[in-house]
């Protein structure tokens, strides 16, 4: 592997251990050439993956794109990095499973949507006023309509009926 600092093509392997549930491995490498450490992570790829983008584009699935989107919907919200790594590990597991080489940007987004709405409501609605453009806050409210009122902490009498 090519170190990050200064290029060199030949670096060393220092440590190896399971991460992220032993979905992937952890190795601490070193550079023998300038000396500098660096951490990467192996994961297992069942498949090259290619997003379809809505104007017609194919390009490769990005696996840190995806956890960069979500992080940014988490971002100062109580939600424990261990769990946004499962999501984002399920999500590719869920991709590189379902026996589609290309994939609908859109079918990701909604995957996202959907794990996100199980994990923090607030990095939901975040994340999907980005992914469904919303120009103004009327469309908030129209989003927070379709939540439903009890999500939103409004509690229905129930008269008996």
């Amino acid at each position: 592997m090519r170190c990050p600092f200064c290029g060199h093509n030949d670096t060393q392997v220092k440590d190896s251990r399971p991460a992220e549930e032993h979905a992937a491995i952890r190795r601490r490498r070193a550079c023998p050439e300038c000396g500098s450490r660096f951490t990467t992570f192996e994961r297992v790829q069942l498949r090259e993956l290619t997003v379809l983008k809505s104007g017609g584009q194919r390009v490769p699935f990005d696996r840190d794109k995806l956890l960069r989107s979500i992080l940014i919907a988490t971002r100062r919200r109580p939600v424990e990095p261990e769990r946004i790594d499962r999501v984002v590990n399920g999500i590719q597991r869920r991709l590189e499973s379902s026996g589609e080489n290309e994939i609908a940007s859109q079918r990701i987004g909604e995957m996202v949507m959907d794990a996100l709405a199980g994990l923090d409501q607030v990095a939901y609605v975040r994340f999907a006023s980005v992914y469904r453009n919303f120009r103004e806050a009327k469309d908030f409210e129209d989003f927070l309509e379709g939540l439903g009122g009890t999500e939103r902490g409004d509690v229905k009498a129930d008269d008996g009926d």
